[in-house]
């Protein structure tokens, strides 16, 4: 079989490259300038990433971090449901440690935040939060301490990782 003369194998075809995916929205393309403060949280973004600092140093420039951005849009990147008998029975001690584990994540990742705990009707709870790996990680400290069945639920479409638990 003869090929056709106008093909040349040897040259990258322009609509064969490989395009760039964009994870997630709220995470910025460009970084902010140095010294950007956050107006609600009070993060500073400096040495290349949101921080924990007093102050922003002379006239610095204003702007939402990811996770502030997360939260008054109201646009989780996880979350977490906590169902049955024995969460109901043990809701207060699951929930204490709910709050220690993002608290140690926050304190070295500070757009790592808990967004909202909503109480449903038939006594299960949905945490929402501005991070995607947070509720698994939550989630897998809660198996560990309480065993149960754990759930994990990734879509790369909408960028949101969904957790169940229940026991």
């Amino acid at each position: 079989m003869k090929r056709a003369q106008g093909y040349n194998a040897g040259k990258d075809r322009q609509d064969r490259l490989i395009k760039e995916k964009i994870h997630d929205p709220y995470m910025n393309r460009s970084k902010p300038t140095e010294s950007t403060i956050c107006p609600q949280c009070k993060l500073v973004f400096t040495d290349g990433r949101w921080q924990i600092q007093l102050g922003g140093g002379q006239n610095p420039h204003k702007e939402l971090c990811p996770a502030c951005q997360r939260i008054q849009d109201n646009v989780p990147a996880g979350i977490l449901s906590l169902s049955g008998d024995f969460f109901a029975t043990h809701r207060s001690e699951i929930l204490a440690l709910v709050q220690n584990k993002v608290e140690g994540q926050n304190a070295q990742h500070p757009l790592k935040r808990l967004m909202a705990i909503e109480d449903q009707d038939d006594g299960s709870a949905v945490i929402t939060f501005t991070d995607t790996h947070l509720p698994r990680g939550v989630g897998q400290a809660i198996e560990s301490a309480y065993e149960g069945e754990l759930e994990i639920q990734y879509t790369e479409e909408s960028n949101i990782v969904r957790v169940y638990w229940q026991r």
